[in-house]
């Protein structure tokens, strides 16, 4: 699986991974999640783990989208599929060079920070190889679940490859003992 640790968190890539994905969506009425997502992320809570949402947003940088539709589509995807434990966006354009914008480890390592967590204590879970190569940037676990724009190199890149969300936490908990109601 890769990383060390205990599993303390999963954290998400946004569009086309925990919601369909409409690019530089800025109307929360155009929210759909990915099917089996809410069934995935209840499996997470009830685990235990912490969730966090992580998304690349060149739209601000392009013009075509403000903070504020920025955040009224997050809040429609925390509404649909929250509470999530940490939000994480970056508004820059690929050609700003930032530290957030993935494939940089920036949001996974902010993520991390504002949990309380090591990276090797996180997974991310994104529908691209920019989301992989951030998770293996910022020395978290990572699972792909490819959707129609994932490239074939991507696919035989990743570490682990994932048939829908479901299953990538399948991945994910394998290795996390499930909670027990009485105290050992």
């Amino acid at each position: 699986m890769g990383g060390t640790g205990t599993l303390k968190a999963v954290l998400f890539d946004r569009d086309g991974t925990l919601v369909v994905d409409v690019p530089y969506n800025g109307d929360p009425q155009l929210v759909r999640p990915m099917e089996g997502a809410l069934a995935a992320l209840e499996e997470v809570r009830r685990a235990g783990l912490a969730t966090g949402v992580l998304s690349n947003q060149s739209g601000v940088a392009r013009g075509l989208l403000s903070m504020d539709q920025v955040d009224a589509v997050n809040q429609r995807v925390e509404q649909l599929l929250g509470p999530f434990d940490v939000w994480q966006v970056c508004p820059h354009g690929p050609e700003d060079s930032c530290e957030c914008r993935k494939p940089a480890p920036g949001m996974i390592l902010a993520a991390c920070h504002a949990l309380g967590i090591e990276p090797s204590e996180a997974a991310y879970v994104g529908d691209i190889g920019t989301d992989m190569d951030a998770a293996a940037a910022a020395g978290a676990r990572s699972v792909l679940v490819p959707t129609e724009i994932t490239l074939h190199e991507e696919i035989e890149a990743a570490a682990n490859v994932a048939v829908d969300l479901g299953h990538a936490v399948e991945i994910l908990l394998s290795g996390v003992p499930e909670e027990q109601d009485t105290p050992v």
